[in-house]
């Protein structure tokens, strides 16, 4: 137990950041007005994940009927350390990039921020983040402007362009850096666009994270 409590508590262990509201169509969806003056971060747990190496799997929702909504997101892993980066050398910490869906159980979002309390149970539940195989920095030209689409039994649902996203890659990176060190491994989800909703049992989710008319990767899900 003495050296499982040493790996615990090693400031080095990585961690999964992820941004809320940076889309300026999923704010207006979501009842707001304009993007926050500052990005929106939250956190989730390593449990949530659910890696999907070829991209295919089974999502198995929680037991309980609680509305549980789809959000397509590009992702990216963290390179090195970074503390206070400058926003010009945002590309020394990139170490690839990913396709993820980030889930959200709504009904307790609501609950919670109605209170006023922290929404982690609604964002950080088992299978709550379905994501794809790493991507080479090297494939991407330029991760701002990238096509998300999320089709829900061969409806498009979700599809907007990365370069939506009102804080970028450099913003992000700057910011989060100025409270949080970044570390190797680091998971970082940069939100998701407009079309957000329910997902339900025998539901089949198809993302594709597109430059131009390359699929960089893609994630086929069948819901139970």
């Amino acid at each position: 137990m003495n050296l499982l409590f040493k790996q615990v508590v090693n400031p080095n262990n990585p961690k999964i950041v992820a941004i809320a509201k940076n889309y300026v169509k999923h704010v207006k969806e979501m009842g707001g007005d304009e993007p926050p003056k500052e990005p929106v971060i939250f956190q989730k747990p390593f449990t949530s994940l659910l890696y999907l190496p070829d991209g295919n799997g089974i999502l198995q929702l929680p037991k309980h009927n609680h509305e549980i909504h789809h959000e397509i997101e590009l992702g990216f892993m963290v390179a090195k350390n970074g503390k206070n980066i400058q926003k010009d050398k945002w590309q020394e910490y990139i170490g690839g990039y990913f396709l993820a869906l980030d889930l959200t159980d709504r009904e307790m979002q609501a609950h919670f921020k109605k209170q006023g309390f922290p929404w982690d149970l609604a964002k950080g539940q088992d299978n709550f983040f379905p994501l794809t195989d790493l991507i080479t920095k090297e494939k991407v030209k330029d991760p701002n402007n990238l096509q998300l689409e999320l089709k829900i039994n061969q409806k498009v649902v979700q599809n907007d362009s990365t370069s939506s996203m009102y804080y970028k890659i450099p913003d992000l990176l700057a910011y989060i850096s100025q409270f949080m060190t970044l570390r190797p491994g680091d998971l970082v989800l940069t939100g998701t666009p407009h079309g957000v909703g329910p997902i339900r049992a025998k539901d089949n989710l198809f993302g594709t994270l597109k430059q131009g008319n390359e699929t960089l990767a893609q994630l086929n899900l069948i819901v139970e």
